[in-house]
This record gives C-alpha cells, structure tokens and sequence, in this order.
C-alpha cells in the first residue's frame, strides 16, 4: 500500500496555490497600463525588476509545492505554519517590488522609479526585506522538521527521513544569509548599506557547497541500504 501521503491535491493547496497567484497578480497590477510610447519603454524597462521578483515568488512556491507533495499533511501546526507563511508572502510582495525597483534604478533610471533614498532609508528597507526572506525560510525549516517529528505516521524511509533533515538544512542556510545581509543593513556603518542585498549572492556558493556534502551523504547512505537488501536476501 502506498504511504498515506500521496494525495490528490488538497484544499490547503489549492488554497496556498490561489494566495502564491494573487501575489503574482499584485506584482503585475501594481504599475498603470502605459498611455504613451514613452510610458511603454518605461514600463518595459522594469521588465528586470519584475523578473526578479517573479522568480524569488516561483522558487517560494516551488518549495511549498515540494514539501506539500512529499509529506501532504492537514493537521492543524501544519495549517499554523503554512498560514503564517503565506501572510509574510503578500506582505511582502510590494516591499520586495520596491527593493528591487530601488536597486535597478541605479543603473536603469526610470521617470517612475523609486526616488533615490538615502542611506539610511535604504538601509532600513534592506532591513525589511531580509527579515521578510528571514521568516519564510524559518517557517519552511520549521515544516519539514514537523514532518520529520511525524516520520512514523508518514511512514518515511531512511532515504526520506534524510531528505526532509538535508532539507531542513537548506532552508536553515537561506535564513543565515538573510540574517548577514540583515546585520550589515543594521550594525555596520552606513556607507557600507548597499552592501546589504549583495549578501544574498553567498545564496549559492553556500547552496552549492551544502548541496555536494548532503549529496555524497545521500549516495553513501543508498549504497549501505542497498548492501544490507542483499545481505538478507538468500543465496
């Protein structure tokens, strides 16, 4: 019999899945439809912004996705957990729009960009934003380590039950980085607060690095599991 887990999409998805689209939807709506030639290039040229914003949206989803089709759980921490994660989300979505409008200006002026902060306005809105990303991926960690807490009833195997602890650990890393780039907007000097969202590209190498070790550990642990299958096999 398959494990419980694997469900028909559930009212909670369904749900959490309306929430991610109307953030979309925010993103899309929040600019006027052009009424000139020149309006249009403008609007056109926040294409990157709205690219960035698009993308961090679809990777927070990609990840709620993730856990619901691995785990599917109703119960009620679960719903906690996902509600609070989906309130940060639309509370964020203009903050995140407004960061990202904010940093592109620099470089690509719009007529109907952010008008430049200063110093310590940026600092604080770099302070907003990390703490945003910092609480999504706390909430996530915290998902998987309820299903990890329910292993048993979930009927996870080996393999899954280090899965959901590599897991854990990915969104534990994200939460880190959000916390460098939220001590740099908030304790170092403040000529140094442009610095605060390019702490965000350690994301990779850190990824990358914890990826390769949980990677070796995965393919050892499948190995041993698939030598001790063979050991109880009968010759």
């Amino acid at each position: 019999m398959p494990p419980r887990r694997h469900h028909e999409i559930s009212r909670l998805e369904a749900f959490s899945d309306a929430v991610f689209g109307f953030a979309l939807a925010l993103l899309a709506v929040s600019a006027e439809p052009p009424e000139s030639y020149a309006q249009l290039v403008d609007r056109m040229s926040g294409g990157l912004s709205f690219a960035c914003c698009f993308t961090l949206l679809v990777w927070i989803w990609y990840e709620h996705n993730v856990f619901f089709r691995r785990y599917g759980l109703q119960d009620a921490g679960t719903i906690v957990l996902n509600s609070a994660l989906l309130f940060v989300v639309l509370l964020y979505v203009y903050p995140l729009k407004f960061m990202f409008d904010s940093l592109f200006a620099q470089w690509l002026p719009r007529a109907n960009a952010p008008q430049r902060m200063q110093l310590w306005e940026f600092a604080n809105a770099a302070a907003i934003y990390s703490t945003g990303f910092i609480v999504i991926f706390v909430l996530f960690a915290l998902l998987h380590k309820r299903a990890l807490a329910r292993r048993e009833e979930l009927e996870l195997s080996e393999v899954e039950v280090f899965d959901a602890r590599a897991a854990i650990g990915h969104h534990v890393i994200s939460a880190v980085v959000g916390v460098v780039s939220l001590a740099i907007a908030l304790v170092a000097p403040l000529g140094l607060a442009p610095i605060a969202p390019t702490a965000f590209f350690l994301m990779g190498p850190a990824h990358f690095a914890y990826g390769a070790r949980t990677g070796r550990k995965r393919r050892l642990l499948v190995d041993q599991l698939a030598t001790d299958v063979s050991a109880e096999v009968p010759a």
